[in-house]
């Protein structure tokens, strides 16, 4: 009798926050497609980058709150987490990481900031091909549909295929209702960032402090990019790297620069 196959483990962790609602809709996204275990933050750690926790020790609870799902929460990092889940929990590698659902964007320039794309990009150097989600809506009452909708697809496909070990995706999903997405378009990340200003305040002490502000600016007006496909109601998937190696540039240097 032929063996049956095993199911693929499916890790899933965020930036948001172990009770977050994307979490919970990540977890019923791709819930039937395999053995889902989850090790989250705590708390919220947008904006992390990669950070990773040095000088304290970090915390690990198992939790019940999701059914039928092992779920862990960690008083770390996105990128502990991760660490944490391959080393101390799973033991092993999973088939696949998948961090999110972020609440808010994370196209163009907030790849460099997101604490989702970084751990994402953790398991991806650690030798697992993971994918990072965000919907582009930050409120905690968002409708999610449309992101388990697609979510379960781009996963359940590519579940189906054989991953080049350090495969990465930065998928983000337009905040519109399902039948008003137009589908999925592989992008480039746009050049755009934020024109960022500090607006100073006083406490009740008399003391400066400040709050960051700013305003998202697009510089980038092709029609091949992650922000034009939001902009333009579909799903934007930008392959990623962790080489952030300026091979053009090195070639250049390598032909003209002769330093004596």
């Amino acid at each position: 009798m032929a063996q049956a196959k095993q199911l693929p483990t499916i890790l899933i962790t965020n930036d948001d926050g172990i009770t977050a609602p994307g979490i919970r809709n990540l977890v019923e996204a791709v819930k039937n497609l395999g053995n889902v275990i989850v090790v989250a933050p705590d708390k919220a750690q947008s904006g992390m980058g990669h950070a990773i926790t040095i000088g304290q020790p970090l915390r690990m609870n198992k939790v019940d709150l999701f059914e039928g799902i092992e779920a862990w929460q960690v008083s770390g990092t996105p990128v502990d987490c991760v660490k944490l889940a391959v080393d101390k929990i799973l033991h092993r590698k999973p088939t696949i990481c998948l961090s999110g659902i972020n609440h808010g964007a994370n196209h163009s320039i907030n790849v460099i900031y997101s604490g989702t794309m970084s751990a994402a990009m953790e398991a991806s150097i650690e030798s697992i091909p993971s994918i990072g989600f965000s919907l582009m809506d930050y409120s905690v009452e968002a409708d999610f549909t449309a992101s388990r909708f697609y979510i379960n697809k781009i996963v359940g496909s590519l579940l189906k295929k054989k991953l080049d070990k350090h495969f990465l995706l930065n998928v983000n999903i337009p905040k519109l209702p399902l039948e008003l997405i137009k589908g999925v378009k592989m992008c480039k990340q746009a050049y755009a960032k934020y024109e960022e200003d500090f607006d100073e305040r006083i406490d009740p002490q008399g003391r400066k402090y400040y709050w960051l502000t700013g305003k998202f600016i697009n510089f980038d007006k092709a029609k091949d990019t992650d922000v034009w496909a939001l902009e333009n109601n579909f799903v934007s998937v930008v392959p990623v790297q962790f080489d952030l190696t300026n091979y053009k540039l090195k070639a250049l240097l390598e032909k003209n620069w002769t330093i004596k």
